[in-house]
């Protein structure tokens, strides 16, 4: 049975016999989807927290795909071990002095969290779509299945008294306040996994889960502007499939209902990218800081980190993520005139400019070899051949990527995430 890694692994000049890259694209995977959990979560609370008005109708929106988001961020782990069947034993077993299992104790409070936030958002709804489903004398098997789910999700509390919301947005403005460091604890414990590797000079700086937390939030951001667009335009395109069957008065109403959801939508995206510009500039600015003092203090591995950072991973680094995934992106999001068009393209390179800096990290800081004269290549299994190379390539990859959005539509069947008179028009 080859080593794990061996696979992927291409060598190149001295390395150790046993060295290969044992981290894979998982596992670049994984801090990237964690970090959409906390980013996301964090533009939710921008309007929960801060009141931020102009983030209403997207910090709805941004809380429940977190919430979708949240079960995918152990699943890169999962195809990475190979022996899955153990991952419960971090949460069955706390341990306070490992970071790995600090990971199953924040992802199970956050968790719990979230779901409890959500709730207090959405009790009223419960309730109401409870009532209104026990209302029904023709009820079907679907509206019967669906009554006995959302009388469960009320869990006993039909008080939807205005004195009762509003202890219910109290309280949810308290979790959305709980829940900050909370995700950002949940993202910056793996740039604190890398930070804390002595033994790798590209992975070991203070600065790494603060970088990781920033770049976080930038991607949550950038997703969740992505996948509202995408939504609002689907929207849209009902809107006016209805209006070609309909008759002409009619038609006119819905024109107009279709009008207005443009407007709101491009008022939303125009706020929202502000924040999300902001959030860019400091990312970039730390892992420029970084950067920098690598180079200031030259300390006895710069060579061999220059050898990578300037030779090796030039393209990825400098073309790719800081050229491609972070100028380009800022350039096209501070030209005046911002189109929808021109920020999905944006956004789209700003998950692309994420990504790469995870890449970059994770697969870079293996890339060279410990003796300091020799290097490794990572070549990304295209077309399975086996089960290793499904879950450790490019199929595997896939598979965790596209898990949020079919979670996303399953919740969007019990939780609303536009407002009541964006689903009346």
């Amino acid at each position: 049975m080859p080593v794990h890694g061996e696979i992927w692994t291409i060598k190149e000049l001295f390395t150790y016999p046993n060295e290969y890259i044992y981290w894979s694209i998982q596992i670049v995977m994984y801090p990237f989807m964690t970090g959409l959990v906390a980013g996301s979560f964090v533009l939710s609370s921008l309007y929960h927290v801060f009141g931020i008005k102009k983030l209403e109708d997207i910090a709805r929106f941004s809380l429940v795909f977190s919430f979708a988001l949240l079960p995918v961020a152990p699943l890169p782990l999962l195809f990475h071990l190979q022996q899955p069947q153990r991952a419960m034993n971090v949460m069955m077993t706390p341990h306070f002095t490992s970071a790995i299992a600090a990971f199953g104790i924040i992802f199970s409070i956050y968790g719990a969290l979230v779901a409890s936030e959500l709730w207090f958002l959405y009790r009223k709804h419960f309730v109401e779509t409870a009532r209104k489903l026990a209302g029904k004398s023709d009820r079907g098997l679907v509206d019967t299945v669906r009554y006995w789910i959302f009388t469960a999700l009320t869990l006993g509390a039909w008080d939807i008294r205005d004195e009762t919301l509003r202890q219910d947005e109290k309280a949810g403005r308290i979790l959305a306040g709980l829940g900050i460091p909370i995700a950002c604890f949940l993202h910056g414990y793996a740039g604190f996994i890398f930070g804390s590797v002595k033994a790798n000079a590209l992975w070991m700086t203070p600065l790494m889960p603060v970088i990781f937390i920033m770049s976080a939030v930038v991607s949550g951001i950038a997703l969740c502007i992505l996948t509202y667009i995408v939504t609002v335009e689907l929207k849209k395109w009902l809107v006016k499939r209805k209006q070609r069957s309909q008759a002409a008065r009619v038609a006119a109403g819905f024109e107009r209902a279709r009008q207005e959801m443009a407007g709101v939508e491009l008022n939303v995206i125009r706020t929202t990218t502000g924040y999300l510009v902001a959030f860019l500039i400091a990312a970039i600015s730390l892992e420029l800081l970084d950067l920098v003092f690598r180079g200031y203090t030259a300390v006895k591995s710069w060579d061999v980190l220059r050898s990578v950072i300037y030779g090796k991973d030039f393209v990825h680094i400098f073309v790719l993520q800081y050229g491609l995934g972070n100028l380009i992106p800022l350039i096209l999001l501070l030209a005046p005139g911002l189109t929808i068009r021109r920020t999905v393209l944006a956004v789209m390179l700003v998950l692309f400019g994420v990504f790469m800096m995870r890449w970059n990290v994770v697969i870079g800081g293996q890339a060279f070899s410990l003796t300091f004269m020799g290097y490794m290549h990572y070549q990304i299994p295209i077309v399975p051949r086996d089960f290793e190379t499904l879950r450790e390539g490019v199929a595997g990859a896939l598979i965790v990527a596209a898990t949020p959005f079919v979670l996303f539509w399953v919740l969007t069947r019990f939780l609303p995430v536009f407002a009541p008179e964006e689903r009346t028009a």
